[in-house]
């Protein structure tokens, strides 16, 4: 079932089942989004960019996440060092799952422990009725960059 789901996703344009359900369910409630359409440079010893997955309409930028990985991990921890006005928050298939196998640490944990808002499964009417926060340009650049000779 998840493989057909991830396959009618990718036809579509996305890039998972649960991105897909969360897309339907802002469009179905009439908020109007983007995706993907932001990058994000950010410093890993060289420049690199991110791109969210969804930016609502009050600026919150929302990460869909099935497994969270060591690297996602890392990088969304610098971007949030370098970038500290931007809202990140997640959405989980499951943050209940642990970050590496024999852990105790769970999505959660990791969430609550770095200053990260998340949700599972759908993002939660109160993300939604929140007011606009700063804007959010289409490209947001690394704010230190060093000139490079």
């Amino acid at each position: 079932m998840y493989e057909e789901g991830h396959r009618h996703a990718r036809r579509l344009g996305y890039r998972s089942g649960l991105e897909l359900k969360i897309s339907d369910t802002l469009k179905d409630a009439g908020i109007d989004f983007t995706y993907e359409k932001i990058k994000i440079q950010w410093e890993d010893l060289a420049y690199r960019t991110y791109t969210p997955d969804f930016v609502l309409p009050n600026n919150i930028i929302v990460e869909t996440k099935g497994r969270f990985v060591a690297a996602d991990r890392r990088k969304h921890k610098l971007i949030k060092s370098q970038h500290p006005t931007l809202d990140i928050r997640f959405v989980f298939s499951n943050s209940r799952a642990r970050i590496a196998k024999g852990s105790k640490t769970t999505y959660a944990m990791w969430c609550e422990n770095n200053g990260f808002l998340y949700s599972d499964v759908s993002i939660p009417d109160e993300w939604l009725e929140e007011p606009p926060k700063s804007s959010v340009p289409t490209f947001v650049t690394f704010p230190n960059k060093r000139k490079i000779k």
